[in-house]
């Protein structure tokens, strides 16, 4: 192909500039000057180029001024631009430090007049506290399903004693506002401390939606003092940060509650129903309404019923992490050494070559390697075992066993409690076997159960 577009170009090239010869005539003697197509295209090209940088020169020469007042146009626009924004800047900037310096005067007026009802902050700070820790209990770093993970339950009492106690226990303590004389507003006129002690105590009030006294009810004059207006300022920003806390206590809850729906999937993949690690032992009591609970001090039942949530929801996780320690959701043997001679269900038997049914996975591997238990549990068989060879079964609770035959030797006994990777035996050929490796099954409800549902769900679990 590329062949014959070159054979074309030649063509259109020789067809355009077809072979031209000048002769010369001097002395009675001839010469001539032979021009092939590809000099007479070359002095084209040429040309062509010399003529386009003169007209290209002409343009410039003549338009020369045009050009240079376009740009000193451009020029100025830009510059006219970029000083409107310096100008707004300048103006946006004193605006703002003007307002800093006033907000700072509100600041420090209404830190001195709210020194009064300390006890109120200091019961708001500290509720907000025992959310900060709650969060932090319910976002702890999941790894695996140990017990040293799990999610302590931020209600284990009922929701008014425990963050009564915490509130009223620890609230004197707290000493959040400064300890100073009272100054003024520079734009402020004197004002009874009795008057701000009893805003303060009706704006206090506001921020916990309870309603205000009839003797605390702000007259008009009230309403028009400089000191009641930045009071008011700094209450509206209590009430966000309480607000702020209610938002991030249901954002939790929502992590919580996604984590719980993964495990459950998870679960009920290999075939268990998540409700049978629920602790339901030693309980009981009246059922109370979510929109009746209380809490003392507070009277926000959206708050409240985040936080009776999201301490309903950590008692769940934390409840499925430790079922997750029972479930076998790894491999008894890792390493690039072992692989996978025979899987799950029907196979042809080795022995009679005819098909049969296998009840588990056979992992070849090295004569010896230790053989590791893929969960906690309790030791229920351990010895010979028919075509098993030496064989143990290990029950992990919830229904769950695990059994490890063909194994060279045991290593533990009946009744011995096992922990997740404690050696259990070494890697053999006894029983039934046509070389070494480990026989690998899970029952539950005793019911054989493909062992590769567990370990795909250790994957997802533990990555």
């Amino acid at each position: 192909m590329a062949e014959g577009l070159i054979d074309r170009v030649w063509a259109w090239l020789h067809a355009t500039f077809p072979e031209r010869q000048i002769y010369i005539r001097s002395d009675g003697r001839v010469q001539f000057f032979t021009f092939g197509a590809t000099l007479q295209a070359t002095l084209s090209g040429l040309a062509l180029i010399f003529l386009g940088w003169v007209a290209f020169a002409s343009v410039n020469v003549i338009f020369k001024d045009r050009i240079i007042a376009a740009k000193d146009h451009r020029y100025q626009s830009m510059q006219s631009t970029y000083e409107n924004r310096v100008a707004d800047l300048q103006l946006s900037y004193d605006e703002l430090n003007n307002a800093l310096v006033g907000a700072e005067d509100h600041f420090k007026s209404v830190a001195d007049e709210l020194q009064a009802k300390q006890q109120t902050v200091a019961r708001l700070l500290s509720r907000k506290e025992k959310v900060d820790s709650t969060f932090q209990s319910l976002q702890g770093r999941q790894v695996g399903p140990s017990s040293d993970d799990i999610v302590e339950s931020p209600n284990s009492g009922s929701a008014s004693d425990s963050v009564g106690d915490d509130v009223d226990g620890g609230g004197s303590q707290l000493n959040v506002m400064p300890q100073a004389p009272r100054p003024q507003p520079r734009t402020a006129k004197p004002v009874k401390a009795s008057f701000l002690d009893d805003a303060v105590s009706r704006l206090a009030g506001v921020i916990f939606h309870r309603a205000p006294q009839a003797r605390l009810m702000p007259s008009a004059s009230v309403l028009k003092n400089p000191a009641f207006r930045a009071l008011a300022e700094q209450t509206e920003r209590l009430r966000h940060m309480s607000a702020n806390e209610t938002a991030l206590l249901i954002g939790v809850d929502r992590q919580v509650t996604s984590r719980i729906a993964m495990l459950e999937t998870v679960i009920r993949r290999v075939g268990m129903n998540p409700d049978v690690f629920e602790q339901q032992k030693n309980i009981g009591g009246p059922d109370e309404p979510l929109g009746e609970m209380h809490i003392d001090g507070i009277s926000d039942q959206k708050f409240i019923a985040a936080y009776v949530s999201a301490g309903a929801h950590g008692e769940e996780l934390g409840e499925l992490f430790a079922g997750l320690r029972h479930i076998p959701l790894t491999t008894p043997v890792h390493g690039p050494q072992f692989e996978i001679t025979s899987g799950f269900g029907g196979r042809i038997d080795p022995f009679t070559h005819h098909v049969s049914f296998h009840p588990g996975i056979d992992y070849a591997g090295p004569w010896g390697t230790p053989i590791a238990a893929t969960a906690p549990g309790t030791v229920v068989y351990a010895g010979p075992r028919g075509g098993y060879g030496n064989m143990v079964e290990i029950d992990h609770g919830y229904g769950i066993h695990t059994r490890y035959g063909h194994m060279s030797s045991i290593l533990v006994h009946v009744g011995e409690k096992v922990s997740k990777g404690t050696f259990v035996g070494k890697l053999g050929s006894t029983g039934r076997s046509t070389g070494p490796h480990v026989h690998y099954e899970v029952w539950l409800a005793d019911v054989v159960t493909n062992p590769r549902r567990f370990i795909e769900a250790g994957r997802n679990v533990l990555q």
